[in-house]
């Protein structure tokens, strides 16, 4: 793996945190539907939103681990930017598989910040099939707590087909599919995303067979990468707090439970900013990363449980206060956690992963 990291990602870094901490400091007290109009016009704007996609649709080109650089800038603010649906995963996919006519309907108003998108994934308990209908597809199924919903233009539906599972691109007003806005752990952008033989077209379609299996992974790296910068700022909140709260005359950083804490934590946030960055670099080079993903998806989640519950139990009282900022990053963090699943799970995958990697 290439450790260097080239110029034109580091500025872009450098800019998304510029954007983020200016709105930061201006909106101390954002509200909780996931979307900062204000902000996502100014990531719009400055070019953000498109640096990292294909040169073939105008895009930047700087790839995915440009994306994930601009997710954990976005991580370190919890910011109200639907970054990793809209941008990462959608106007990715669209790019890479969308024909012209679908590039030009959906990819440009996303990228320019005038729309937004969600993707709904399916899942062992609920998902969506798509049947042949007439000369398109036929749309039915459920799935809850789709990230982004409840403000999305656009709806991505993973569905299950005869030749297996694919994306279809909905807009919001399709007849037959609803909408029902959820409160989540950290605010109101989920929602329930229902089609009760919702018809599209066959030009709703989206890429090929191997189209919604990269979206997905995109997805995972993508919520990684978001961890990476929550955990990051949380724990650097956690470290000012123990070096100048006082108990017993003394900074309680200099307890050796607290420093343990926090070293631990330490570990755990370079852990979840290295796994990612790894997965993240093997998916872009186009080689086999599904062991990476689910490494970077176990430590996403599990060290991202630490950290969340290291920074509230350090803060003491002021870290279950709803008004305090460490409250951001802990439910942040937890939103993360749940999305990914959990560490058990990714453990499973893993073994099952690297068994058929390494047969005996």
């Amino acid at each position: 793996m290439d450790f260097t990291v080239p110029e034109a990602r580091t500025d872009l870094a450098e800019l998304t945190r510029r954007i983020v901490e200016s709105w930061r400091d201006k909106t101390p007290r954002p509200t909780d539907s996931g979307l900062d109009q204000e902000l996502w016009a100014a990531l719009a704007r400055s070019g953000v939103l498109d640096a990292a996609l294909p040169t073939t649709v105008g895009g930047g080109g700087l790839g995915l681990l440009a994306h994930a650089a601009v997710l954990a800038e976005l991580g370190r603010v919890a910011a109200p930017a639907p970054y990793l649906d809209t941008v990462l995963v959608v106007a990715e996919s669209i790019a890479e598989s969308g024909s012209p006519e679908q590039i030009e309907q959906w990819l440009v108003p996303l990228v320019r910040g005038r729309s937004t998108a969600a993707v709904a994934f399916g899942d062992a308990l609920s998902g969506f099939t798509a049947r042949p209908s007439g000369d398109g597809w036929r749309l039915d199924g459920a799935q809850a707590a789709v990230s982004s919903a409840a403000f999305a233009d656009l709806l991505v539906i993973e569905a299950a087909t005869q030749e297996g599972p694919a994306l279809f691109l909905l807009p919001r007003a399709t007849a037959g599919l609803s909408v029902t806005g959820q409160h989540v752990g950290n605010g109101t952008d989920a929602a329930i995303v229902e089609a009760d033989a919702a018809l599209v077209p066959a030009t709703a379609r989206l890429g090929g067979a191997d189209t919604a299996a990269r979206a997905r992974r995109r997805a995972v790296i993508g919520w990684c990468a978001l961890q990476a910068g929550i955990t990051e700022r949380a724990l650097e909140l956690t470290a000012d707090y123990a070096r100048t709260r006082e108990q017993f005359g003394k900074p309680i950083g200099s307890f050796q439970a607290v420093r343990q804490r926090l070293a631990d934590a330490y570990i755990d946030v370079e852990a979840v900013r290295l796994t990612v960055l790894e997965a993240a670099w093997r998916e872009s080079e186009g080689l086999d990363a599904a062991a990476e993903i689910a490494t970077a998806k176990f430590w996403a989640a599990e060290a991202g449980h630490r950290v969340a519950h290291t920074a509230v139990h350090v803060h003491g009282g002021v870290g279950i206060d709803t008004d305090h900022p460490t409250h951001r990053y802990f439910v942040a963090a937890k939103r993360a956690e749940f999305a990914l699943g959990g560490a058990t799970a990714h453990l499973r995958a893993l073994g099952a992963t690297l068994a058929g990697r390494n047969p005996a």
